[in-house]
């Protein structure tokens, strides 16, 4: 069956685009639903920016620095489990790349083009890469803005915008153009206030997270633990041959002294705790646009696999597949490439088949799997991450490696104080998820019924 549209000449004017894609009946429909009740974007910002593009030289400390895979697009705010600073004098070249709370982002290139958070003003001074765009709000709520910007209508309307094919881009003055439905202030205020109970949630899941952080390094006596570089330090050759390594960042006294501190604690390799299985790499020429999960590196944290730069496999392919690498419920998934050491206990089924830079862990001995999580996920597991994967230009955490990697266990009753916490933290975090859901279902049926 041929499906076409009739577009009048009179639509064509000022949209600059003649391509079939622009004119695909779901955008013109969506368009023609919102069209009576809505204002272009550019009305209701103070400005949309493109921040400027400076050399990159990464700090260990500084400025913070916001990149594309700090927007979380499933709770559209920031995540920062990916750190990145630049010097105050590379900063102070880019003004205009600051951000204020209240700002709405989006990611303005590549694969993730479209996903949209609020900054909420943490951290306090925060610079955007040239690879996002700033929302500054004037007549409308941010968090009402992102709302729409994330609901089925936004995203379409976002996705109408681009250009470029290898490299997608969202047009900027298609964005100051792009319609937003204003409603009474009943619905948008209703909206808000899903909105920022779910802010409060994440805030609550982050703070209780933190909690089950520092009892275990209280416990571990690692709370202060000093982890700044030794200027100089001797290594025997013994040490040089028993690791088969001789650069000297593997040598750093700070591991030596995290890991004396883990012996005292009736600490076992983590091959003794866990069974460990490697994904697959299926091959780029096998990924869809949907179809069955493909749960690669840069889906995972140690909050959730993400909706994040997603690719999927074909029904055929994941049938053939899912028995040896579809993860189940209970097991942790941990990464072992580019960003070595994120750990995350799977809570629900997934059809789905990990990459091969994951790891499927499962308990095998009588350890707590959100605790073993943690300490992976703590200083205890990121050391020796760091320790064992550093020096290339792509971390590779070897199977074996891992299996030697030291975790400490603490009387079970402390575990489970530990992992109680854990599990709070991550209830928080899908109630807020939840009420984005219903704050974004709210906007959809508000377009669809045309009750504004």
């Amino acid at each position: 069956m041929t499906i076409y549209s009739i577009i009048q000449k009179s639509q064509l004017e000022g949209a600059n685009r003649l391509d079939a894609e622009y004119y695909q009946l779901e955008y013109l429909a969506y368009v023609d639903k919102i069209r009576n009740i809505s204002k272009p974007l550019s009305e209701l910002v103070t400005t949309i920016k493109h921040p400027a593009e400076i050399k990159r030289i990464y700090e260990k400390l500084g400025i913070p620095f916001l990149l594309t895979q700090n927007i979380s697009p499933e709770i559209y705010t920031l995540q920062f489990e990916e750190k990145r600073f630049i010097r105050q004098k590379d900063a102070a070249k880019i003004p205009q790349n600051k951000l204020i709370s209240g700002d709405v982002i989006m990611t303005r290139t590549g694969a993730n083009y479209g996903d949209v958070a609020v900054y909420l003003g943490e951290p306090q001074e925060l610079f955007a890469s040239a690879h996002i765009l700033i929302i500054r709000p004037k007549n409308i709520d941010g968090k009402y803005l992102a709302t729409y910007l994330n609901s089925i209508v936004g995203r379409a309307l976002v996705k109408r915008g681009i250009y470029g094919t290898s490299q997608p881009e969202i047009s900027l003055e298609y964005l100051k153009n792009l319609l937003v439905p204003i409603p009474n202030k009943k619905i948008i205020e209703e909206i808000v206030n899903l909105v920022k109970t779910a802010y409060q949630e994440i805030k609550n899941s982050k703070l209780i997270y933190s909690q089950a952080e520092n009892l275990l390094l209280e416990e571990l006596g690692l709370k202060y633990f000093k982890t700044g570089d030794d200027s100089s330090y001797v290594v025997y050759l013994s040490s040089v041959k028993s690791a088969n390594r001789m650069d000297a960042e593997y040598f750093q006294l700070r591991y030596e002294r995290l890991i004396s501190k883990i012996k005292n604690k009736n600490a076992k390799f983590l091959g003794e705790l866990v069974s460990l299985k490697k994904g697959i790499e299926p091959g780029s020429e096998e990924y869809q646009e949907e179809g069955k999960l493909f749960i690669r590196v840069s889906s995972l944290s140690k909050y959730v696999v993400e909706d994040k730069d997603q690719k999927y496999l074909n029904s055929e392919l994941y049938q053939k597949l899912k028995g040896n690498f579809e993860p189940k419920v209970g097991e942790i998934l941990l990464t072992k490439d580019a960003t070595p050491g994120i750990a995350y206990v799977l809570k629900e089924p997934v059809e789905g088949i990990i990459a091969g830079g994951i790891l499927r862990l499962k308990v095998k001995e009588n350890i707590d799997a959100e605790y073993l999580t943690l300490c992976i996920n703590s200083i205890i597991g990121q050391f020796q991450a760091e320790r064992d994967a550093g020096g290339s230009v792509i971390a590779h955490w070897k199977p074996e490696q891992i299996k030697k990697i030291l975790i400490p266990i603490l009387p079970d009753s402390t575990q489970q104080k530990i992992a109680d916490l854990v599990r709070k933290s991550h209830e928080a975090r899908k109630k807020a998820k939840e009420l984005l859901e219903e704050a974004k279902r709210k906007v959809e049926r508000m377009i669809e019924e045309g009750k504004f």
